[in-house]
């Protein structure tokens, strides 16, 4: 089934227009309609006094703030339109006058794919992968997240797809398919893979492989093995020496408290990524 809708969320930053970008021509190559998302929140630029003589002057600065949010929205909106024309696909904005982080999820479950940004660690502060745990964990869409300095404008030609025969990577290997069955070549790479029953069978790999090339997939199984390296940083090499243009992971968690957070091979490419990943949860 391909995809029909993309949701990509957006904030007029070079960056996020890149993702537009990617967006776009996913969309051309998949029939699929744009969905721009822009979260507007001008009472979190607020420090809000208890004084309550400041009452005023704090919602006059908040109607100054929103003005100028929606000014930008507009603007924002008119180059989104042109984007999605220029590149001849379907298209629908979005406005939300609310944090991005209290609507992603919603908004994700009406899309087939999640286009994120990955956090600049130029920028880096506490909490800064919460955007993408929340449409990942609560979204129950696959998240696809662009590298913050990529220069690719087209993604799925070459894909390595992350394999440890998990629920996880079962999910994203499926979520996957309908752009892995347009790439021009798909590797299933095991990392320091477990044998056996319990494990992946005796040649890792080879039964996921066996399944996509039922669907059409024109791919390839390797295995990798390394006392040095985490797996993450094993996919990371990987994608390097294939010349990956994007990588197709299981995105795994671990519960703190109530929230669910990256776990270590996720985190690790969230971090370090090279190329685009898309992951399931």
């Amino acid at each position: 089934m391909p995809i029909a809708d993309i949701l990509v969320l957006l904030d007029g930053t070079p960056a996020s227009m890149h993702r537009l970008d990617i967006a776009c021509t996913m969309a051309a190559d998949q029939g699929a309609h744009v969905v721009g998302l822009r979260c507007i929140n001008p009472l979190s630029q607020v420090m809000l006094y208890a004084d309550p003589s400041a009452g005023y002057l704090i919602a006059d600065l908040l109607a100054k703030l929103r003005t100028e949010a929606l000014a930008q929205a507009g603007a924002l909106e008119a180059a989104f339109r042109a984007a999605t024309e220029k590149a001849g696909v379907a298209a629908e904005w979005r406005l939300v006058e609310s944090a991005a982080l209290d609507h992603i999820a919603v908004h994700a479950r009406y899309a087939d794919i999640v286009v994120l940004g990955q956090p600049d660690p130029a920028h880096a502060r506490p909490g800064m992968d919460a955007l993408i745990e929340e449409a990942l964990f609560n979204g129950g869409r696959p998240v696809l997240v662009i590298p913050h300095a990529t220069t690719l404008s087209r993604v799925g030609q070459r894909i390595l797809l992350g394999w440890n025969a998990s629920r996880e990577s079962t999910r994203a290997a499926h979520d996957a398919l309908p752009l892995l069955q347009r790439a021009q070549s798909v590797l299933v790479f095991a990392a320091n893979p477990r044998t056996g029953v319990t494990g992946m069978g005796d040649l890792p790999g080879a039964d996921i492989a066996r399944h996509l090339a039922r669907h059409g997939v024109p791919v390839d199984v390797r295995q990798g093995h390394s006392d040095d390296l985490s797996g993450g940083e094993m996919l990371l090499n990987e994608a390097a020496n294939l010349g990956a243009d994007m990588i197709v992971i299981g995105g795994y968690g671990h519960s703190r408290w109530r929230e669910m957070v990256l776990g270590g091979v996720t985190r690790t490419l969230m971090r370090q990524m090279t190329v685009p990943v898309l992951m399931s949860h």
